[in-house]
Parts: structure tokens; sequence; C-alpha cells
């Protein structure tokens, strides 16, 4: 168990230190006014009309990084420092939201196959770390016949959670390189605004890289304690 509160303060830190570095580039980047003085509403319009969709809406939502594109009911919500702001890290954020419209609308194959694992995880994160518990307690790490099963369900259920994590991954670099693609090629923003946006897009990324690899880390070290019993 020790080794296990151990990776867990090991992967806490470490999403600590890049969500601290993410939102320092972002404040850093926010100083980088845009030239063509657009706010991040209207480069996520603008973003969507050039690549024919009409069909999404963009509309400001509450809190800071609560930026997100919601395929449900067809919005592109970004947070209120995104919405009005007319800088590099709006304009990085707005343009990589609408980079998951296009997706949507382009029917990209790891957005569908993201979209169709929510439901599962979203009942299943919840409850398998208790699961695996009540397996352990049951005997699972001796192999013995009912821990042991339940122990492998509540795997199976955390085994969604990290295929979702490592899925998510190609959608959100993708979703950046469509965005910074289309900031280039239409001119958007200079060469300084543009060096911002893929700074912290790249930043933004790797909190999603941190997170797989950490619900990785957990699901591997469970496993080793329910199979690791077994003969």
């Amino acid at each position: 168990m020790m080794m296990y509160y151990i990776l867990l303060g090991a992967i806490a830190l470490v999403s600590w230190l890049v969500s601290n570095k993410l939102k320092s580039k972002f404040k850093h980047y926010s100083k980088v006014h845009l030239r063509n003085g657009m706010s991040g509403a209207e480069i996520a319009e603008k973003m969507l009309a050039d690549h024919g969709i009409r069909d999404v809406k963009v509309i400001s939502t509450p809190g800071m990084l609560t930026d997100h594109y919601n395929p449900t009911n067809k919005t592109v919500n970004l947070s209120e420092g995104v919405y009005n702001q007319r800088n590099a890290s709006a304009a990085a954020v707005a343009a990589h939201e609408v980079g998951h419209a296009v997706q949507h609308a382009t029917a990209y194959e790891w957005l569908t196959m993201r979209s169709k694992l929510v439901p599962i995880v979203s009942v299943t994160s919840g409850m398998s770390m208790w699961v695996v518990f009540g397996g352990i307690m049951l005997g699972a790490a001796a192999g013995v016949g009912l821990g042991y099963w339940v122990a492998v369900a509540g795997l199976v259920m955390m085994g969604f959670a990290t295929l979702f994590s490592f899925i998510t991954l190609p959608v959100e670099y993708d979703a950046s390189n469509r965005a910074l693609a289309w900031l280039k090629n239409k001119n958007m923003v200079s060469q300084e605004e543009y060096a911002g946006s893929e700074d912290a897009l790249k930043w933004a990324a790797r909190t999603y890289l941190v997170a797989a690899i950490g619900s990785l880390a957990t699901l591997v070290y469970w496993a080793m304690q329910v199979l690791g019993g077994r003969d």
C-alpha cells in the first residue's frame, strides 16, 4: 500500500507542476495582444464559418480554463477569460475548441470512439477503485474465488477509464493541430502570436498526457496486487 501512496504522490506532483506551468503560460500569452483585434468568440465564429459549420453556437461559460466543446448540443463553450479577450491565449483556446467541432462535423474516428466510451466511463470510473478494494478484502490477493472476480471486475472498470484517457490524447492533439493550421493558413496571427498559441496548446496537451500516464500507472499497480497473488 505504501508504494501506491508514493505512486499517487508522484503523479499528483507532476500533475500539479504541469498544471501550474500551463496557467503560467496562459497568463504570459494573455499579454500578447492580437494585431487583428479579434476576441476569442470572434475567432471561434470565424473558424466555424471557414469550415462551413453553421449549426454550432459559441457561448460564454463561467470559470477559468473551463473551455470545452459539447457535441450533444453543439456548442463551443469559452470561459470568460477567453470569450471576450483579444490575445494569443484566447485565440489558441478558441481555435482549439472549434477544432473539436470540426472533428465532430467530419466524424473524426478518435472523437467518435471517445464519445461512445463517455456513458460507460461516467458510470464505472467513480466506483472502480471501491470494487477493487472490495475484491481484495474478499481475498482477491490470495487468488480466492469471489473476491478475485470482484477485483477483476473493478480492474475492467478501471481499464475503461485508462482507455478513455489514451483515446483522449489523439483527440486533443488533433484539435490543437487543426487550430494551429487554421490560425497560420488564414494569417489570423502574427509570428509572435502564433508561437505563443503553439506553446500554450503544447502545455495544455501535456496535462492530458500526464493524466493518461497516471491512469495507466494506477491500473498496472492494482492489476499487480490482484493478479500477482494468482498462481
